[in-house]
């Protein structure tokens, strides 16, 4: 596959349609992924995939504190401005990425998620109404309620998680009904994450068989994230059985099956599967026959998977990639600082937010308030 690198990275266009993630990652993949249910993606910068160097990867945790380098107040309050202003961004997926950070810092960006609720796209509301769920914020029942009956099945699916979250009495079965019957991939996966999510056990009959459904109205590759999405959720449920099914799709051998892979990765780290450690360190250390590695989409998703499994060290991945000409490789490089550790995070961060592209800027702000959210 590596002969391929320009087909891989064209590929980021598909990436954007992953199902939205707890955490860093969402800034990259949630926004747009409920937004593509509302507009055609954007096609992607098309560029090389790295090579980086022969280092060990991940080999300890003992490094020192993110944002050592860096005032750390200064640096909050430069990702509090950079939210502030992306949401007049007329792009609808930069909006949405600005409410999804906000979620990080309610106190200070409350009228964010406000504005986002009310956004004129559907896909920014459902965003909004994700971050709030996936945050547990209180206090935004009332604009969160209308959503419920949105236009917009995504958007319907996050309102009443959002509503169920903040302890209201709200009818779940629309959830189920848009998992098995709505034409839209983001829709179905999005139910089968927050099926998950809500942690009720009584999901689990209905979730197994909708693994089992050929879903024609879906693509090949819709099909194989909708049935990952509901192995992850399965797992969430105690199906521990399941975790397999996620780590078959770890080794991708053609750019269809790069998305795949890279959703796989992210999956791993948010469930903590420890025993799939080895695979990921092997993902980002493996050079084929002409010594490239696996372009950095991948190598940057298994850096913050790994530290999500407690193994900080993979910031000189970012660093591999810090100046790469994408920028949605950019972005993913802000997330691998915010979750990973090491004495320039803070420097390369606030190289970040300050980057020429609006998409990389407000990745960075994101990376930045979701590691400082328990700074007071």
């Amino acid at each position: 596959m590596h002969s391929q690198s320009n087909s891989q990275t064209k590929s980021h266009s598909r990436l954007q349609r992953v199902p939205g993630r707890p955490g860093l990652a969402l800034l990259l993949l949630g926004a747009a992924a409920l937004l593509a249910a509302c507009q055609p993606p954007n096609k992607a910068a098309e560029s090389p995939s790295g090579t980086g160097g022969g280092k060990p990867i991940f080999v300890s945790s003992n490094a020192s504190a993110a944002f050592s380098n860096v005032s750390i107040s200064a640096l909050r309050e430069r990702a509090l401005q950079v939210v502030e202003e992306t949401t007049t961004a007329s792009d609808p997926t930069l909006r949405a990425n600005a409410a999804e950070a906000a979620a990080y810092a309610p106190a200070r960006l409350r009228s964010v998620l406000d504005r986002a609720l009310r956004d004129p796209n559907s896909g920014v509301r459902a965003v909004a109404a994700s971050a709030i769920g996936k945050s547990k914020l209180s206090g935004f029942r009332p604009a969160v309620s209308p959503l419920v009956t949105d236009s917009l099945a995504i958007t319907r699916v996050c309102a009443i998680y959002a509503m169920i979250r903040d302890g209201a009495q709200v009818d779940r079965s629309p959830i189920s009904q848009i998992l098995l019957t709505d034409p839209s991939p983001s829709a179905k996966r999005q139910a089968a994450e927050i099926l998950g999510l809500l942690g009720d056990r009584s999901a689990k009959p209905l979730l197994k068989a909708a693994s089992k459904e050929r879903f024609p109205e879906l693509s090949p590759l819709q099909v194989r994230l909708l049935q990952l999405q509901i192995a992850a959720a399965l797992v969430r449920l105690g199906e521990d059985g399941q975790r397999p099914v996620i780590r078959a799709a770890l080794y991708p051998q053609s750019a269809d099956e790069l998305e795949a892979a890279v959703f796989s990765i992210q999956l791993l780290g948010e469930l903590e599967d420890r025993e799939a450690a080895a695979q990921l360190k092997s993902l980002a250390e493996y050079k084929d026959r002409t010594g490239q590695r696996y372009p950095p989409e991948v190598r940057l998703a298994v850096a913050t998977s790994l530290a999500q499994l407690g193994m900080t060290q993979g910031s000189f991945v970012a660093d591999e990639y810090l100046n790469h000409p994408a920028a949605n490789v950019r972005s993913q490089v802000a997330f691998v600082y915010g979750a990973t550790r090491g004495p320039q995070n803070g420097n390369r961060l606030a190289q970040l937010i300050e980057d020429s592209d609006a998409q990389v800027r407000i990745a960075a702000a994101g990376a930045i308030l979701k590691s400082l959210a328990r700074v007071p």
